[in-house]
């Protein structure tokens, strides 16, 4: 890619024109790095690094740049100096195929870039699950979440615009988290195939939860404050699935 185009790659429009997306820091490159062992297609990314970074042992192409011209590639105000330019997956594509006794986390329109990332390494984390992102959620290549993903990324099997209607024909059963429902402690909780998450303000409309016969169920609270964040409540619920 041209340097100029690289430096469009912080817009969502750019990195769906051009295919690829950014991975900034130590952590992340090395994360990306050891995600080329399972996911071949990666090995196709460049790193960019300032000469503190030009002796890092990569499998990628690798071109040395100025720290002015990082500047302009870097997404945080102190960049590191080392920055990659990944491919993406296809539109539409998962990272990885489905596999047996594998769970569905599906998130309803969610926006915070933070909360995403967090789900993706929780998810990462404990194993066996896939996101399903629905239309009009956050950009998951956006660089807020990839930095705050800790390279979970790479390692959480994960779908675009997968739409609400499709569910009912991909999943037999579907459970959701409402503030009345069983408890996620009950045994039920884990007889699922896809767990439904909705929007961090909104959540998920009443008729499209009952077009889907979605089970609710509950994290059970002292009640002194309205709800949980969104990241918290998956993380809970990915726990209690995974013990």
């Amino acid at each position: 890619m041209k340097f100029d185009d690289i430096k469009k790659l912080h817009q969502k429009k750019y990195r769906a024109e051009f295919g690829h997306f950014l991975v900034e820091g130590e952590h992340l490159a090395l994360e990306l790095q050891k995600a080329t062992l399972h996911n071949p297609q990666l090995a196709r990314s460049e790193l960019y690094v300032t000469n503190a970074y030009e002796h890092w042992q990569s499998p990628f192409k690798t071109h040395v740049i100025s720290d002015r011209q990082m500047a302009q590639i870097a997404d945080t105000k102190t960049p590191q100096g080392i920055v990659a330019v990944v491919p993406m997956p296809a539109t539409g594509a998962s990272i990885a195929a489905p596999v047996a006794g594998e769970r569905a986390i599906y998130l309803h329109e969610i926006q915070d870039p933070g909360n995403l990332g967090t789900i993706l390494r929780t998810l990462a984390w404990f194993g066996n699950f896939r996101c399903l992102l629905s239309p009009g959620s956050v950009d998951p290549y956006n660089p807020k979440v990839v930095r705050s993903s800790m390279g979970a990324i790479f390692h959480a099997p994960m779908e675009l615009d997968v739409t609400l209607d499709s569910l009912r024909t991909r999943f037999a059963r579907i459970a959701c988290l409402d503030m009345q429902g069983e408890p996620v402690q009950s045994t039920a909780f884990t007889t699922f195939e896809c767990y439904l998450f909705g929007n961090e303000a909104r959540g998920v409309p009443r008729d499209q939860l009952n077009a889907l016969d979605a089970r609710p169920f509950t994290i059970p609270g002292c009640g002194a404050i309205e709800s949980l964040n969104l990241a918290a409540t998956v993380n809970m619920c990915a726990y209690e699935l995974s013990r």
